[in-house]
């Protein structure tokens, strides 16, 4: 009883004070205009909101995704010995922990952006109110209102939506704000926010604007730069410009300011860091830490066929996936494959004159400064620049570059006019005109026994254009396809000894091409060494010929060359190949016959250092186990495939010693290395080669027209290419291990008579290039005799003769005869002849 008339009396109270609030209510409605106006704006706020949260709630995206959220990061790629050589990126973005961030620059974009980040739950409301009177004030003008957004509604766009400028999107933008607070603790909140905030000049995070500002980390920066990278948020593209530097400066000592009264730092704290300028680092593009334009680029195509480009191809893209890659690029090696071919193709050049314009650029087509920027076009050699000529009457000219600046141009061509794109040097206050050579080429440097390419040159600058021809160039290989022809000599029954015709060759094509010859041999027969070593090639065609040219062809799809008819011109260079390709074959030779796939990345990882891709696929039992289990040390296979007998290569490479001791590469003897190697020269000449190494290092160069033409008849590859692969040894000796060439089993080295091929008993080889006595390299019972089968011919008929004479002597003895009766001279040279 008692019970019930609590709950009446309970129900009273509710009714009265209901009955007193809707009175209160109905009074200030009737009698307070600004009540009735009041109300009615929070009903239609209410109202506004109930309908936004039910049309916009559903299609927002889950706060949930940021645990697991991994923003776009871009490539990171090392060297071959880990360090890094270049990014690939379209923006600026290092990601960093929370515990990475300086408190200081912590506490400078509390003070900037959202001073009671820590306490509001993702909404400030006062900066709310604010940002709401602030857009009412400035409806009908193009003025944009202030945001008023916490750094979590930041988040909450950044990342979440787009930065459409509309009510809906601040709607969405709150809600999802409130999800996030729900979500994310503050500390993973703040540093979602500190690497990703868009800050300007393709940054995005305060590392990455640390760097693209000021050229430091995160923990370098003084007080007053991370007060100026927190006023970036506001207005990067304003703030991160020069010539706004007042307008940054005042906004940079307000924060201070602010970061004062928060009590982040004190007074005199910022006192000294208003008194400091800006600092601002001039803005550069992305510069490699090393210059392989052309090895980069390869490694970027092959990253790009196997990961995609953007996030849209995977996770692991170039562009987005943060991925790690280990490269073989050598910096050292790379810095001399550089210097060796732009010296080659300047010394060609010599003194040819210039050669015309990089490029044009009609004026037509709007502002010099922006259009020479745009094409990208530079150079790094020597202190040139690229520029465009901006005016030219008679003798005098200017040239203007990239940054707007203009400078008096000098040496100039007669050809030289208006909006040519040009090399040019400074020289006191004036820049002076710079030829570019015309010819162009590649090179490659390759380790011979994995197959990793060391370094890459496609040209003499790959910010002049990407067309590498080191990979991309289709071009003859002349004489140094000449090894493998030889080798397919050895492989089918021929030695170094072997004598060969070098006269005239001809051979019957067919009823349709009839006869064809080969001419301009000494004549005479020859041990094969010669023949490689000078570079004939009637000897050469012989060896195919009697190889049979279909083997030949053979063993130069093998060793990966390239694939032609069996025609013997293809036994003299006549096919098409690249550098790459033919300095992988070398390497081949110098690893015992086994072929390698050329490789420039080693491994890739994901950002979480995960390897995703591996080169080197070989296995290894037992290589992994927790404990030695007693047994031998676990053994990984050689690598790559055995293309060609590791006899006959051995055996190809000891006669390519020769080209180098006193063929057609002495120019590189003086290095004092065990070097091997062949020149090449195509008919014309068009193109001029040398490939060779050493044990440890495989390269090849060529030079030659990008579009095919005559060089001049003094250009031969031992004169124009052999020095380019020796001025890189050069560069690089230090590294070289001065090893030689080690035989395989089954090889076995005997004296010979270099001129005759024949084996010697009672010489030893010495020293001398020259030397008559020297080791040449055999398989088991293929050894030269001391006497061969012409020698026992000879012999023969020597005997003959002597028996001849002496007949004729005793007959005359026991019988007198006439002068008529005697055999005549040529008679009895005509009989020996026939033995």
């Amino acid at each position: 009883m008692a019970e019930t008339s609590k709950f009446e009396s309970l129900s009273y109270r509710i009714r009265r004070d209901a009955s007193g609030a809707a009175a209160w209510f109905k009074n200030n409605w009737r009698d307070r205009r600004w009540f009735r106006w009041g109300a009615i704006a929070l009903g239609v706020f209410l109202a506004v909101w109930l309908i936004a949260w039910a049309l916009l709630a559903r299609s927002l995206p889950d706060a949930e995704m940021l645990l697991e959220y991994e923003p776009p990061l871009p490539t990171v790629v090392r060297g071959i010995e880990g360090d890094i050589v270049h990014s690939y990126a379209r923006d600026r973005r290092v990601q960093l922990q929370y515990k990475d961030f300086p408190q200081t620059l912590i506490e400078a974009y509390l003070a900037a952006e959202d001073k009671t980040f820590f306490s509001h739950g993702g909404i400030d409301a006062g900066g709310l109110a604010g940002a709401v009177i602030d857009y009412v004030s400035k409806l009908g003008s193009d003025q944009r209102a202030v945001g008023g957004s916490t750094i979590t509604q930041q988040v909450a766009k950044n990342i979440l939506l787009t930065n459409e400028y509309s009510i809906t999107r601040k709607v969405k933008e709150m809600m999802l704000a409130r999800r996030i607070e729900g979500v994310l603790t503050k500390q993973e909140i703040l540093e979602l926010y500190l690497n990703e905030i868009p800050l300007g000049r393709r940054s995005f995070g305060v590392q990455a604007a640390a760097r693209a500002y000021f050229n430091k980390d995160v923990t370098d920066l003084e007080l007053q730069e991370m007060a100026f990278l927190a006023i970036l948020p506001k207005a990067p593209e304003v703030y991160g410009r020069l010539q706004n530097a007042e307008r940054a400066m005042e906004r940079r000592n307000f924060v201070l300011d602010k970061m004062v009264e928060n009590d982040f730092i004190t007074l005199a704290e910022a006192g000294v860091a208003k008194s400091k300028d800006l600092g601002l680092a001039t803005q550069r593009s992305s510069t490699r830490r090393v210059d392989a334009g052309y090895f980069l680029e390869e490694v970027r195509r092959e990253l790009i066929d196997k990961f995609g480009e953007t996030a849209d191809d995977g996770k692991n893209s170039v562009y987005g996936g943060g991925l790690w890659v280990r490269t073989s690029l050598d910096p050292e090696m790379q810095e001399a494959a550089r210097n060796a071919l732009r010296r080659g193709m300047i010394r060609y050049h010599g003194s040819k004159g210039w050669r015309g314009p990089i490029a044009t650029i009609n004026f037509d087509d709007g502002p010099w400064d922006r259009q020479l920027a745009s094409s990208n076009l530079s150079i790094n050699y020597e202190g040139w620049r690229v520029g465009v000529v901006t005016a030219r009457e008679g003798g005098n000219a200017t040239v203007g570059f990239s940054d707007g600046e203009e400078f008096p141009l000098t040496n100039l061509p007669n050809k030289l006019k208006a909006g040519d794109v040009i090399a040019a040097l400074k020289t006191g206050n004036r820049y002076s005109v710079r030829t570019l050579p015309e010819a162009s080429g590649g090179f490659v440097a390759q380790d011979p026994q994995t197959g990793r390419v060391l370094a890459m040159q496609g040209g003499f600058d790959s910010r002049l254009g990407s067309f590498n021809r080191a990979t991309q160039a289709n071009r003859q290989p002349g004489s140094t396809i000449k090894p493998f022809v030889y080798a397919t000599g050895l492989d089918n029954g021929m030695t170094p000894a072997t004598e060969i015709e070098n006269g005239t060759y001809c051979y019957y094509q067919g009823s349709r091409y009839g006869e064809k010859c080969f001419r301009g041999g000494r004549g005479g027969s020859f041990p094969m060494r010669y023949g490689l070593e000078q570079s004939q090639n009637i000897m050469t065609v012989q060896v195919a010929m009697e190889s049979g040219m279909p083997k030949v062809i053979k063993t130069i799809e093998k060793m990966g060359i390239g694939s032609y008819e069996p025609y013997p011109a293809f036994a003299l260079g006549a096919g098409e190949t690249t550098v790459m390709k033919m300095v992988n074959a070398y390497s081949a030779l110098a690893n015992h016959g086994r072929l390698n796939e050329p490789t420039l990345i080693d491994y890739v990882q994901d950002r979480r250092g995960k390897v995703i891709y591996r080169a080197d696929k070989r296995a290894c039992e037992g290589c992994n186990m927790a404990e030695w289990d007693g047994q031998p040390m676990p053994r990984i296979a050689p690598g790559g495939t055995q293309a060609m007998d590791a006899r006959t290569a051995f055996q190809t490479v000891h006669m390519l010693e020769g080209v180098v001791q006193r063929g057609t590469g002495t120019v590189l003897r003086d290095l004092g290395l065990p070097l091997f190697g062949k020149t090449g020269t195509t008919t014309g000449p068009k193109d001029v080669w040398f490939v060779g190494g050493t044990s440890d290092v495989i390269a090849g160069a060529y030079i030659g027209f990008d579009t095919p033409r005559n060089m001049g008849g003094y250009a031969q590859g031992g004169t124009i290419a052999a020095p380019i692969i020796k001025q890189f040894f050069r560069e690089t000796k230090d590294r070289q291990s001065g090893d030689p060439f080690i035989a395989p089993a089954g090889v076995r080295m005997v004296r010979v008579d270099r001129a005759s091929g024949k084996r010697v008993f009672d010489a030893w080889p010495t020293g001398d290039p020259k030397a008559s006595v020297i080791w040449e390299a055999f398989k088991p019972d293929t050894e030269p005799p001391r006497k061969t089968r012409r020698d026992e011919v000879e012999a023969k008929r020597k005997e003959i003769l002597a028996l001849i004479r002496r007949g004729s002597s005793a007959a005359a003895q026991s019988a007198p005869q006439t002068e008529s009766e005697q055999p005549p001279d040529d008679f009895v040279e005509e009989q020996g002849g026939l033995y």
